[in-house]
């Protein structure tokens, strides 16, 4: 789901204090596309790969969530954390530290021999992303100012929609060639062509974070959210809700509340500054974010696999079938975004995810001779339209909830609740997954209408918590524009 995050983390970028600029800015965007890529890629072409996992390794439901889970799971919990190691011990260094763990766990991935080696390797993928994706956009902020940021960001997020549309349908290709390895390795050439650039042109920074690092906070949201995510993928398997299972998850629950209390006691010390709740509109946002992110996340997990296992599409029809959706998201978001501007978020945010969920609706009518231009592409398209109306304004609607100073932080939480709502949403598909033959298209209709019930939580969410000051806010930030 890679391809509807850069709307969501632009806020980061936009939030940067510019710097003098380098020798070399339009280098210095290459540098973060290339690096950017890297996650918008892998992240959506590993859900093509997966039933030939579950071939090559003999995988079942649960193994092929953790594919998906390993990476997702420190890339949600380490986002904020990465980007406060950026601010403490310089951005560029991160920035190659992270592509170059990102570029190993790769080929690590594409070497595995097995699903321990592969799991872990998506491990270190997600570490890698984590610190790579929050200071690549930072250093993308605070290189250009005015005018020239905000070419540069719709420049970013474009090309970073076209990385993760084309990235399926390349991966599609090279997995009916015979080689789901191969999809690992696309991301070699990225890799080094974003450390190169980042060693020469990228200018070295300073330490700007005065307070230590939350480690402890990062191990605790990790450790918890890793026990949560395990649980949730035991029960929703066919195994159920065993007592292990149970026992996992009130354990995840009691460490996620140690989290937390930590991070009160931090304050202004912590990874996630718990202050920015005391905002109505900014815990309708994350709600809003959690649920909608949650919903699309698990479609583009079961899609492309149900069309494959039961449709009998290919692996390269099944990539391409997405192709759509960050196009159309391209194309539109920005009109969205300019809407909102004149009218304000509440109404975008609160009908876009309506729209969605009539676009899972729609996904209803999928099934074992499933037309793509018929049944596929309606939906898609719908789905397409309604995430343009919600995407661009959930950007301004975060920039606008909290107080100047606490746009950085509230961007980049943001962004970690999008990948955390994906996270739970893939642990939760175990019975989808396990399913065979009608078994799983009747698995599937029924999460598509869970789906659009998420959605139509979504709306009301943005409909009730958002209030009239965030539209105000809004209004006023397009007119200083």
């Amino acid at each position: 789901m890679s391809f509807l995050h850069p709307a969501c983390d632009s806020a980061s970028a936009q939030c940067a204090k510019a710097s003098p600029a380098g020798a070399h800015p339009n280098l210095v965007l290459t540098t973060t596309i290339l690096a950017s890529a890297l996650a918008f890629v892998d992240g959506s072409v590993v859900n093509v790969a997966l039933p030939t996992l579950a071939k090559s390794f003999n995988a079942d439901a649960s193994a092929l969530q953790w594919v998906i889970n390993s990476y997702l799971l420190p890339l949600s919990a380490l986002l904020l954390l990465g980007g406060a190691a950026g601010d403490y011990f310089g951005r560029r260094r991160l920035l190659i530290l992270g592509t170059s763990v990102f570029a190993l766990a790769s080929l690590g991935s594409a070497l595995a021999p097995g699903l321990p080696a592969l799991f872990a390797s998506r491990l270190f993928q997600g570490i890698g992303a984590a610190m790579l994706m929050p200071n690549s956009l930072a250093i993308l902020g605070q290189t250009f100012s005015g005018a020239s940021k905000g070419r540069a960001i719709g420049i970013w997020a474009a090309t970073g929609a076209a990385a993760a549309a084309i990235g399926p349908v390349v991966g599609g290709w090279l997995i009916d060639l015979g080689s789901w390895r191969a999809i690992f390795l696309l991301n070699l050439p990225l890799a080094c062509g974003a450390i190169i650039l980042a060693w020469r042109v990228v200018p070295h920074d300073r330490r700007s974070q005065t307070y230590p690092l939350d480690a402890i906070g990062g191990i605790l949201a990790t450790t918890g959210l890793a026990a949560l995510t395990w649980a949730l993928t035991v029960g929703s398997s066919p195994r159920g809700w065993t007592p292990s299972a149970v026992t996992t998850a009130a354990a995840a629950v009691l460490l996620l509340c140690i989290f937390l209390r930590f991070e009160f006691v931090r304050g202004p010390r912590a990874m996630m500054p718990l202050h920015l709740f005391a905002s109505k509109s900014f815990v309708g946002l994350t709600i809003f974010t959690l649920l909608l992110y949650g919903a699309l996340g698990g479609l583009l997990v079961l899609l492309p696999f149900v069309l494959i296992k039961a449709a009998g599409y290919s692996a390269t029809g099944a990539g391409a079938a997405l192709l759509p959706l960050p196009l159309i998201l391209t194309v539109t978001s920005p009109l969205a975004g300019a809407l909102a501007g004149r009218i304000g978020t509440r109404a975008p945010l609160a009908i876009g995810p309506l729209v969605v969920a009539a676009g899972f609706l729609i996904a209803l009518r999928i099934d074992s001779g499933a037309s793509y231009w018929t049944q596929v592409l309606p939906m898609i398209v719908v789905i397409a339209f309604g995430m343009s109306g919600a995407v661009a304004p959930l950007t301004t609607a975060v920039l606008t909830s909290v107080d100047p100073v606490h746009t950085g932080s509230a961007s980049g939480l943001n962004s970690a609740v999008a990948r955390t709502g994906s996270l739970i949403a893939t642990a939760l598909l175990g019975s989808v997954l396990a399913a065979e033959g009608d078994r799983l298209l009747v698995a599937y209709h029924v999460a598509m209408g869970i789906g659009a019930l998420i959605c139509v939580a979504a709306s009301l969410s943005a409909f009730t918590l958002l209030d009239g000051n965030t539209q105000m806010q809004s209004k006023s930030a397009s007119d200083k524009k």
